[in-house]
């Protein structure tokens, strides 16, 4: 069984309705090609990489209810139905890889069946993802590498690779252990994030351009690597700093000594913590 680190017993409210805020300004933002880009994402990272716990595996109908109650008119219907499945007696990781990924799943269905319309998957995709940050508040923080440390990566179809790679040099004189990640297309760098264990992830973007690709990258991290903290470099911070304030990343700057501030006041926090 995959051991998923996420609790629900006290799941934060009050990060679950920010959360939600913030995706519903972004996408208001963003044409509906991306919405719907965004959506399919959190449904294939969801279903395409767990194994789901047959013994506490809960049955179609019970599987249906939480959909309907994720694409319903109320907000916080999925939310409730996830606390009850814990009071209940679901452990962390059934709530995890059978009620979300088997909701995933069955929502994805029914989208191709046309059985929902393009709204309520948004609505459903959204809140799973919402449940699923509001989760995290709750991960005790156990770092399994150098405490200076980081994934620095180009957001794919980046072609300026040159400042990520100053930004990796400079630091590593600094003492921090950087992996640096270029060129790699996205599943594939989702794959090496998650492989890593790195708690701090930078993500280069150089334009507008990459909205898309960053947007679907920072997605698919949040829920494969729920436990890491995300931050964005690069021109774009300068374009669109109003997009990334909605994106769910922990931070943005164009610079990079404004980047190493932010990286080192994190770390400062988390050891605090």
């Amino acid at each position: 069984m995959t051991e998923i680190p996420y609790s629900v017993q006290n799941l934060d409210v009050d990060h679950y309705a920010n959360v939600q805020a913030r995706l519903r300004q972004l996408k208001s933002q963003l044409p509906q090609t991306l919405v719907e880009s965004l959506a399919r994402e959190v449904i294939r990272q969801m279903t395409g990489h767990v194994v789901p716990d047959i013994v506490q595996s809960p049955d179609a109908d019970i599987i249906a209810q939480l959909c309907e109650a994720l694409i319903s008119e109320d907000d916080q219907a999925g939310a409730r139905f996830i606390r009850q499945a814990r009071d209940d007696g679901a452990t962390d990781e059934a709530i995890y890889l059978n009620y979300l990924a088997g909701a995933a799943l069955t929502l994805g269905t029914w989208w191709e069946e046309d059985r929902v319309s393009f709204a309520e998957v948004t609505y459903g995709t959204s809140r799973m993802y919402a449940i699923m940050r509001a989760m995290r508040r709750e991960l005790p923080i156990a770092v399994h590498k150098p405490h200076k440390a980081a994934v620095f990566a180009t957001v794919p179809g980046e072609s300026h690779f040159l400042g990520v790679s100053m930004a990796a040099d400079l630091l590593r004189k600094d003492g921090w252990d950087i992996d640096l990640k270029i060129g790699l297309g996205h599943d594939e760098l989702v794959d090496e994030i998650a492989r890593s264990g790195m708690i701090l992830i930078g993500l280069s973007a150089s334009s507008d351009q990459t909205l898309e690709a960053l947007s679907k990258l920072v997605v698919a991290v949040r829920i494969r690597s729920p436990q890491a903290a995300i931050f964005v470099s690069g021109h774009i911070a300068i374009e669109r700093p109003e997009t990334l304030e909605l994106m769910d990343v922990d931070g943005f700057a164009a610079d990079f000594q404004s980047a190493k501030a932010m990286l080192e006041a994190h770390l400062a926090k988390r050891a605090r913590a």
